[in-house]
């Protein structure tokens, strides 16, 4: 019987070989520009992908949403996208739009709203299911483009500089606050502000994540989910964790006019140190100064983000 990781590589294999829309997708990605910045200590990538267009530039506005059909629902989806269901409430599908050489999204059976309340154990479960990808997850102000219809997406583990540089940023940059079965750092790179888990314990683990989330609910939250974006991997018997607090949702470049314009809206893979750029202007504009700027307004700010740690370290 085959495992679900050799079913999700074969599901991409053959769409990839017989949707038209995936096979030329997937091969442009061989064609699209990257260049890197080092940051010291850290890479950020960026990568010109004009397919990206669709979701770099999607409305998530209440009234955008009600007036189109939900492209993640069954019955809305294109003829060519075969889909694997797994553990009983999700579809894994070819991502047509990709951005890693893998690339799938994982959505929910039914037609629910964008939360990871209650979906935590799900993303842990799904990594170990599917060792070799990271399994992402945009919360419904942090860059999804679908906030009305659940889902997380996967590619990957290595494509994201974030998947190989952890052990490192976390030895520079980061602090120990809990030191247990499950080991929760608090990093502050420059750009970036992360809590990261990692154990061997998915039950521990999705513990430790629902509380913190009460903590962000208390100190970040309006009613809504607290903004955020997370990576999940499972690699050598161990789940490693990135949490992402966020600041705005896009920044301000993104709105401008004229030449200030920046159509980018970070998300997961941004915060992986993968920036998407679906135009060339901006593949060419994005410069050191210009990431930290855009870094700096969708990040939490640094006093909130202690305020955070503060009350997490309460788990001793």
């Amino acid at each position: 019987m085959k495992t679900y990781l050799e079913l999700a590589n074969k599901l991409i294999e053959n769409q990839v070989k017989n949707w038209k829309l995936a096979q030329k997708n997937y091969a442009d990605l061989s064609k699209i520009q990257v260049k890197e910045i080092s940051f010291g200590k850290f890479t950020i990538k960026i990568q010109f992908n004009p397919a990206r267009i669709v979701s770099s530039s999607a409305k998530v506005d209440k009234q955008s949403i009600e007036k189109r059909a939900c492209f993640l629902c069954v019955e809305n989806r294109p003829i060519e996208q075969e889909s694997i269901a797994i553990l009983n409430q999700y579809f894994l599908l070819i991502n047509p739009f990709p951005i890693f050489p893998k690339h799938l999204t994982i959505v929910s059976t039914q037609h629910i709203d964008q939360q990871i309340k209650n979906n935590i154990e799900s993303m842990l479960q799904l990594s170990l299911m599917l060792e070799g990808f990271t399994i992402f997850y945009n919360g419904p102000k942090s860059g999804a483009s679908a906030p009305d219809h659940f889902h997380f997406q996967a590619g990957n583990t290595g494509f994201m500089p974030l998947d190989n540089e952890l052990k490192y940023l976390i030895k520079d940059f980061g602090s120990l606050i809990i030191e247990n079965e499950t080991n929760i750092w608090a990093v502050e790179d420059g750009l970036r502000k992360m809590i990261v888990f990692e154990g061997q314990n998915a039950i521990e683990i999705a513990n430790n994540f629902n509380f913190a989330y009460k903590i962000l609910q208390e100190v970040m939250s309006n009613g809504e989910e607290p903004p955020m974006n997370l990576l999940c991997n499972y690699q050598k018997g161990r789940f490693s964790m990135v949490l992402f607090l966020r600041g705005a949702h896009r920044p301000w470049q993104y709105f401008a006019e004229g030449e200030q314009n920046i159509l980018l809206s970070p998300a997961s893979v941004d915060f992986g140190g993968t920036l998407i750029t679906p135009l060339e202007k901006d593949f060419n504009k994005l410069n050191k100064e210009v990431i930290i700027d855009i870094f700096r307004q969708t990040s939490v700010k640094g006093e909130v983000f202690r305020d955070i740690i503060n009350k997490i370290k309460q788990l001793k």
